[in-house]
C-alpha cells in the first residue's frame, strides 16, 4: 500500500471515528440537557455545532503523527489542523460564556409587571458576557497569528515603532474604545436597562437592544432608533423607569368659565375607578391655568408602567370630553360677543 493511500485512508477513518463519537456525546448532551431543565435550565444544546468539528479535528489531529507523507505536507497539515484548534476551542469558550449566561437569567423573567431587578440583571449579564466574548476571540486571534513563525518576527520591528504606532491606533480607535469603557459603565452603573422606557432625541421608546457599542431603541410606531453607546454618557435624556416602571399622566381640559369644577372632579374620580389601568395611586383634578377665554383643567393620574399609562391618559381625555358634551355642553371653551347700541362689534 502507498504512503499516500495509507495516509488517506488513516484520514478518512479519523474522520468517521469522530463522526460516531460526536453522535454519541450528542445523544449524551441532550439526556443531560432534559436532566439539567427539570432542575436548571441548562442549554447544553448550545455546544452541538462546535463540537460537531472540534471532536473530528481531535481525531485527526491524533493520527499526524502516523502519516507517511512529506515533511513539508505533513508539517502543513499538522498547522492547519492547529489553527482550526485553536478557532474550535475559541469557538466552545464562547459557547460555554452563553450557557452560563442564559442560565443565569432564567431566573430572572423580565415579561413580568415589577421586572426592575430581572432588567438590571439582563443588562448587566449581557453586556458582561459580551466583554468576555470580545476577551476570547482577542485571545484566540492571538493564538493563532502567534502559530506563524514570521508574525512573531514582524513583532520585533513592532515593538521597535512602538510609539508612533501607539499615537496612530489612540487617534483611531478613540471613538471605538470609548464606546467600549462606556459599555462596562453601563453594566456598572445601569443608567439604563433592557425593556427602559426612555425619551431620546424627541423620541419615546424602549430600550431593545445593547451592545458593546451601540444600543437599539424601539420607538413606539416600531421605527428603531440605534445610538453609540457612549451617548447615554454625554447627552441628556429621560428615563422614565430608572428607579421604578409606575408614572404619572396627566391630561389637559380647556374649558369656558362656567365649568363646575367639582362635578368635572367626581366624574374623573368615577372614570378612574372603573378603569383597571388605574393602579389607584394618585387621583387629581385641578386648576391650572385661567387665560382671558379660557380655563385649563389638569387631571392627574398613575398607572403601572408607560404603556399602560398611555392607554389611560387617552381612555380618561375622551370619556371627560364625552362628560362635557352630554351635561354641559355651553361649559365647552366660546368665544363671547358683545353689541352696543350704535352695532359696533366688539370681541
Amino acid at each position: 500500500m502507498s504512503d499516500y493511500l495509507f495516509s488517506g485512508i488513516l484520514i478518512i477513518s479519523s474522520v468517521a471515528a469522530g463522526w460516531i463519537l460526536y453522535f454519541l456525546i450528542a445523544v449524551l448532551l441532550i439526556r443531560r440537557d432534559s436532566f439539567f431543565s427539570k432542575r436548571i435550565k441548562v442549554n447544553l444544546g448550545l455546544l452541538k455545532s462546535p463540537l460537531r468539528f472540534l471532536i473530528q479535528a481531535l481525531c485527526i489531529a491524533g493520527v499526524i503523527p502516523l502519516l507517511r507523507l512529506p515533511e513539508k505536507m505533513s508539517g502543513f497539515i499538522s498547522h492547519f489542523i492547529q489553527i482550526l484548534l485553536i478557532a474550535l476551542f475559541g469557538w466552545v469558550a464562547i459557547k460555554i460564556v452563553y450557557i452560563f449566561r442564559d442560565a443565569f437569567l432564567n431566573n430572572y423573567d423580565i415579561k413580568v409587571r415589577d421586572n426592575m431587578r430581572a432588567r438590571g440583571m439582563h443588562t448587566q449579564m449581557r453586556m458582561i458576557s459580551n466583554i468576555i466574548v470580545v476577551v476570547i476571540v482577542l485571545l484566540t486571534v492571538s493564538f493563532i497569528l502567534m502559530s506563524f513563525s514570521e508574525v512573531r518576527h514582524i513583532g520585533v520591528s513592532i515593538l521597535a515603532s512602538a510609539g508612533v504606532v501607539g499615537i496612530v491606533i489612540g487617534f483611531a480607535a478613540q471613538k471605538t474604545l470609548g464606546n467600549l469603557i462606556a459599555g462596562i459603565q453601563i453594566a456598572i452603573a445601569q443608567p439604563i436597562r433592557l425593556d427602559d422606557v426612555v425619551i431620546i432625541e424627541g423620541e419615546w421608546g424602549k430600550i431593545e437592544e445593547i451592545t458593546l457599542t451601540f444600543v437599539v431603541v424601539r420607538i413606539w410606531d416600531l421605527r428603531r432608533l440605534v445610538v453609540p453607546i457612549s451617548y447615554f454618557f454625554e447627552k441628556p435624556f429621560q428615563n422614565w423607569t430608572r428607579t421604578s416602571a409606575d408614572l404619572l399622566g396627566t391630561v389637559l381640559i380647556y374649558t369656558d368659565y362656567t365649568i363646575p369644577v367639582k362635578e368635572v372632579r367626581n366624574e374623573l374620580t368615577r372614570i378612574l375607578e372603573n378603569n383597571s389601568k388605574w393602579d389607584k395611586k394618585v387621583n387629581v383634578l385641578q386648576v391650572t391655568n385661567a387665560t382671558e377665554k379660557t380655563v385649563e383643567l389638569r387631571a392627574l393620574m398613575s398607572a403601572a408602567d408607560s404603556s399602560t399609562m398611555w392607554d389611560l391618559r387617552c381612555e380618561v381625555r375622551e370619556k371627560l370630553l364625552e362628560f362635557l358634551q352630554q351635561h354641559f355642553p355651553e361649559c365647552l371653551p366660546r368665544i363671547r360677543i358683545e353689541m352696543d347700541k350704535g352695532d359696533h362689534l366688539k370681541i
